[in-house]
Parts: C-alpha cells; structure tokens; sequence
C-alpha cells in the first residue's frame, strides 16, 4: 500500500536527514514534553463546543441536541470535520493540525473532545488524520471505527488501559472494494469501503492528461504561527504512524447522503473495483473528498476526479488541501483553479465548495445543508 506525501516523504527524509545530536535532541523532545491528557467535558463545555462548531441556532442550549433538519459539517484542519447529521454529531478523522505550527487551526482536542462525538471515523491511520482519535475518545466516550490497525494505533495514544469501543471493520489485508455496512443511529446508516491511498503513477497520455499540480509551499505561517514545544513534542511522537488500510464512508438518512474520504488513490490503475463498487453506491447529495495526494505532481487532479464521477454528487467539497505542515503544503486557494479546471472536464459537473484556510475553519455556515 502506498504512503502519503508526508509519511512516505517527510518522515523519511527526517530519519535520514537529521543525524547524531540532532536526532537525539528531537527523540528527547518527543519523550519528555508530555501532552496533556483531555478532560471529560462537562454538559456546559458540550453546549458551548457544539453552539461554536455548528452554530448557535443549530444546538438546544439547555441539552446540546443537534437540529435533525439541518446537516452541518465543520472542518478543523486536513481532512478532520464535525458533522451533524440526522440527530448524531461525530467526527470524520481526528487530528487537529498543529506541530509545525500552533494555533493556525483555532481549535484544541480538548474542544473537539467536548463536542461528545457518538463516533469517530478514521479515513486512515497517519499521523495527520488519527493522531488525536485516542486521547479524544478516551475523554468524550465515542466509539471509534477504523480497520483493525486503526484501533490499535488509538489504543496506543491511551496511556494505561484505555476505555473507549473500537469497531474493526477489516485490516489492512482487506481488499480494495470490501464494503462494511452498520447503523450509526436509529434512521442514520453507514457504509464504509475499503479503497487505496493517494500513489504517483506514470504521466498519463492523450485525451486523459492533466497538468501537474505543485503549489508553493506557504512558509509564512510557521512565522506567523509558532510551534510550542508541546504541540512541537505530539507531532514527533505521532510521525510515524502507520496507514493502516484506507477506508471510505457514506453516511445516508431517508432524505440526505454525505460521502467522506481522506485520500484518492489511482483507482483507475490499482484499484478498479473500488470505482465500480463505488457506483453502486446512492448518489451523494455532499461528497468531501481529499484532493492533495502524491499523484498531483505527476497527474494533477485526475484521481480525485475518478472519485467524484463514480459518486455522482450535487456538491462536491474538497478537503486535505490547506496548510496543515507549511513545510511543504499550500493554503486551499492553490487548489481553487486546478479544481475548477478538472470539474470542466465532467460532463455533470457538481457544485465546487471550496473551503479556504484559515477564514473557513470552524465556520458551520459554509458546510450547513437541509436536511430535506
């Protein structure tokens, strides 16, 4: 199974790169600056979480119910969103970008914890989609869903014995198109697929070929946003976190169909039962699909567009697409006119929602959808 762009990348090039007192400084860092554990939250810390992430008029200030006739989607960084949907609020992977930066993304797991997610899933196990799915499970009490390697890998961020339920839905020996299906909640069914990660393949040819996609870097904010020690501490120790398998989730209700995935591998050359399981599939009324992926610098944004033909949505948002390591990611404008350019390429093309960092984090207005 392939690796991403940082996993593959970054962590390679950091173990090879940095030697001797280097390295020992940074180990040392990373085993000493402890992360402070989550604490339960409180039903007011619940109420004032959700109010913030889906809005004050979508949230019962005396219980924190979410509305069930709107579904809102807040994005916190990379992949990792909030939803309401149907009554249920969870998360979509859980990782709050920080490490090369502090405070760029403006939220911390202890305020996501307290938005008491009933469930927790994970796309796949790297560090920038899973490495906070452990402590904010133990805290908010959510069930977390991943393969069999995502559940252990959050089992390990727990010190001690951890207390929280983790459904196993296949491992990373499961095959591309193995589908999972569950109910959430009473009127809320999921189905999960197993898919691969984003992969460079051989430049296309003909009528197919896309321009590559190679943003410059957004350095800036590492001055602008300075890493703390501690945040500095929780990415090195979380590095070098397995993958795991990739897994895909539609999430439907009787009225509304949301697809989530946090990376687009070359399916049309690795995988192509993926697309045709994937087109059994409801129409999705949202699909949020990851759009930075290896394959951008070689094929531009041909596999994420594979994704978005075989789901057939209305609106189409993309996500993994912001600076969450400035070291060598952009802000999602960069990403605004490649999009635009292969959606021109479809002959339905869906509605484009761009979210651009960091005015869209945590602004429920920008995903908030009738629930019909």
């Amino acid at each position: 199974m392939a690796r991403s762009p940082i996993q593959g990348g970054l962590a390679g090039s950091v173990r090879r790169g940095l030697a001797g007192p280097v390295q020992r400084g940074l180990s040392t860092l990373a085993q000493r600056v402890a992360t402070p554990p989550i604490p339960v939250p409180t039903l007011a810390d619940t109420i004032t979480a959700r109010q913030r992430f889906f809005g004050v008029d979508a949230v019962d200030a005396d219980t924190g119910a979410a509305r069930s006739d709107q579904v809102i989607l807040s994005w916190f960084g990379c992949a990792s969103f909030a939803v309401a949907l149907g009554g249920s609020v969870f998360l979509l992977d859980a990782w709050v970008p920080r490490g090369a930066t502090s405070g760029y993304v403006p939220t911390t797991p202890a305020e996501v914890a307290a938005l008491r997610p009933a469930a927790i899933f994970i796309g796949h196990g790297h560090f920038d989609h899973a490495a906070d799915a452990g402590p904010i499970a133990q805290a908010s009490g959510a069930v977390v869903h991943g393969t069999a390697e995502h559940c252990a890998t959050a089992r390990k961020q727990v010190p001690g014995t951890p207390e929280f339920r983790c459904v196993e839905l296949g491992s990373s020996a499961s095959l591309p198109g193995d589908r999972y299906d569950f109910e959430l909640a009473p009127g809320v069914s999921v189905t999960a697929i197993r898919h691969i990660h984003s992969a460079r393949t051989s430049r296309y040819e003909g009528a197919d070929a896309c321009d590559p996609v190679k943003p410059t870097p957004a350095l800036r904010d590492i001055r602008s946003y300075p890493p703390s020690l501690a945040d500095t501490a929780h990415l090195l120790r979380r590095l070098t976190d397995p993958e795991g398998g990739v897994l895909l989730y539609q999430f439907r209700t009787d009225t509304f169909t949301l697809t989530w995935h946090d990376s687009s591998g070359p399916l049309s050359d690795k995988a192509p039962r993926v697309v045709e399981v994937l087109r059994t599939l409801p129409e999705s009324d949202v699909h949020v699909g990851a759009v930075q992926g290896y394959n951008q610098f070689t094929n531009g944004l041909r596999d994420p567009r594979t994704y978005i033909e075989a789901l057939r949505p209305k609106v189409f948002v993309p996500n993994h697409h912001d600076n969450w390591l400035p070291l060598i990611t952009a802000r999602g404008e960069a990403f605004r006119a490649p999009m635009e350019a292969e959606l021109s390429r479809m002959t339905t093309v869906p509605e484009l929602r761009m979210l651009l960092d960091p005015t869209d984090y945590i602004v429920p207005g920008r995903l908030s959808f009738p629930a019909k």
